[in-house]
């Protein structure tokens, strides 16, 4: 019977490092608060549980930013260090019986990868409390791991209380380990340090190591995926570290970058091979990119799906949007929440889309409104028309069926409806339902003053 496993991830501290009325584990990467990764990364592991477990100070402000995430809460109600944080834990985990995976919050650069290899071979070697370790290059200040002379594990000593010979040690403590839920009971016998008044999770592998319990530390993983946050410079480098990572998975799969350096894409989001991406384009969110796009330079895409074959345009806004194979969006475009792109669809320079549908191979080429409205297929809109939905109190729809032309400079006042094939002439203001293939027209008679303007210069 395969054994079940709950996370329990510490995020108590404020960080005052940080120097930052933001909890430490709030604070962004590549705008995405640093705790999600490490909570995305255990997700795949598919836990019964994950507990969060935060302090006083952080509480208010984590379950806020959780409120989506699939997790459980634990307090830790005074802050006396890493192993009184696990303990804190206790009562969500009150019942189960399997294996328990203990990570930071502040190391958002693990791996989904690295953690099931850990789980692995803990559960192949039997062990009963496991540890994961990795090689550093510079080891100043991280817990070394200490062997005995058959290279057994027997302790995670402090950079403090290292002899000269143990300082050139660098295999070192991750913060990651992997446990039976019986290890909770010796993690109580920890003795608090008297130096600075905390308990110490690293001193449980020489307590576990005494009693003869099967113990192992497993050294895995690179070193800048245990990359710690603490200061504002920790965080700088992660984000960097993050960002190279994410352009070089792309890479490998046939997404091209005109400028590395200069593209922000989000941890979440995915992009199909062929596309090119121009400089200084952001795609944030859960953005999903098609195939054979192009994204040119002073994009930002957010939370939209987006098709293959696509192109988007200088210095177009897209959120929460939906774009289909083929179309065509910008420049200077906005695409708001709940907007669909039909296939072969274009949306030029300055034209803003709010809750609309486009249909297939429609146009708005150029600086109009369209908000609440469903367009239907081969529909020419023409400059400067505006879709009136707001009322000053409420907002009403608009229709336009397929094959309709719009003359530049119209207004639709909705609520309204223009019927298939029709022609809506230039300069109308329309408040009334268009019956399909008929022209509307709504202009005043043009009219002409003779010397109007003689007249009026004479009076200066």
């Amino acid at each position: 019977m395969k054994r079940g496993l709950s996370v329990v991830i510490l995020a108590a501290g404020m960080g005052t490092r940080m120097r930052s009325n933001v909890p430490k584990v709030l604070h962004r990467l590549n705008g995405v608060e640093m705790l999600k990764y490490v909570i995305r990364a255990v997700r795949d592991l598919k836990p019964v549980k994950t507990i969060v477990v935060v302090g006083k100070q952080t509480e208010n402000a984590i379950k806020e930013a959780l409120r989506d995430e699939p997790v459980n809460f634990a307090l830790q109600s005074e802050p006396l260090g890493t192993a009184h944080a696990v303990l804190s834990a206790k009562g969500a985990l009150r019942g189960y019986k399997g294996d328990i995976l203990i990570l930071n919050g502040d190391t958002p650069l693990i791996t989904t990868e690295t953690l099931k290899g850990f789980i692995s071979r803990h559960r192949r070697a039997r062990k009963s409390l496991s540890v994961l370790s990795f090689v550093a290059e510079n080891p100043y200040g991280y817990g070394r791991i200490i062997r005995d002379e058959k290279g057994q594990p027997v302790m995670i000593k402090e950079e403090k209380d290292l002899s000269p010979e143990e300082k050139s040690i660098n295999e070192v403590n991750s913060g990651v380990y992997v446990m039976d839920k019986s290890i909770m009971s010796l993690i109580g016998k920890i003795k608090i340090n008297p130096k600075k008044g905390e308990y110490y999770l690293t001193d449980i592998l020489s307590i576990a190591s005494e009693k003869g319990i099967p113990c192992g530390v497993f050294n895995m993983g690179t070193e800048e995926e245990f990359h710690g946050v603490n200061t504002k410079e920790d965080l700088r480098k992660a984000e960097q570290l993050l960002r190279e990572r994410i352009i070089s998975y792309w890479t490998e799969r046939d997404v091209m970058f005109m400028d590395p350096k200069t593209a922000y894409i989000g941890p979440f989001v995915k992009i199909g091979p062929g596309t090119f991406i121009y400089p200084n384009t952001y795609l944030e969110g859960n953005t999903v990119i098609g195939s054979g796009c192009t994204i040119y330079p002073n994009v930002r895409i957010r939370n939209c799906t987006i098709g293959s074959n696509v192109e988007i345009k200088d210095s177009s806004v897209l959120e929460d949007a939906t774009v289909e194979d083929n179309a065509v969006i910008g420049p200077f475009a906005r695409l708001r929440p709940a907007t669909i792109i039909k296939q072969g669809a274009k949306i030029g320079n300055f034209v803003e889309v709010k809750a609309s549908t486009i249909g297939n191979g429609s146009k708005a080429q150029h600086l109009s409104y369209i908000g609440d409205t469903d367009v239907g297929k081969g529909v020419n809109i023409g400059a400067g028309t505006i879709t009136c939905n707001y009322d000053g109190v409420k907002k009403h729809k608009t229709t336009i069926e397929d094959n309709v032309f719009i003359g530049s400079d119209t207004q639709l006042v909705a609520p309204v409806k223009v019927g298939r094939g029709a022609f809506v002439g230039a300069g109308s203001t329309i408040t009334k339902d268009v019956p399909e293939y008929s022209l509307a027209l709504s202009r005043t008679p043009q009219k002409h003053i003779k010397d109007w303007v003689k007249k009026k210069r004479k009076k200066r």
